[in-house]
């Protein structure tokens, strides 16, 4: 069965990159290296890979991956610092 990963780098501007891969040492590689010129990471390098999930199902991984880009910048840090319970509370909308 083969492996799918969704991944989430840190940038050198502290932003975050997310993204799908069935091979994360390579495509680390390609982020690190600015192997894809036009990648949002080849200008924002050194990148640092924060988080990782693991998918026997690549389209399991991409539905996640899509979920993830739509997430706030603080929801994708309770992920990243495995604060599993504050993502709930994170999700809720705040109406004025």
């Amino acid at each position: 069965m083969k492996k799918s990963f969704v991944y989430i780098l840190k940038c050198s501007d502290n932003t975050y990159y997310t993204g799908v891969t069935s091979n994360l040492e390579k495509r680390l590689f390609q982020h690190s290296s600015g192997f894809y010129k036009n990648c949002y990471t080849n200008k924002r390098r050194p990148v640092t890979m924060v988080f990782y999930a693991e998918f026997t199902d690549i389209n399991l991984a991409i539905e996640k991956e899509k979920q993830l880009k739509k997430w706030s910048r603080v929801k994708k840090e309770a992920l990243i610092n495995g604060c599993y319970d504050d993502l709930v509370n994170l999700a809720k909308k705040k109406f004025e």
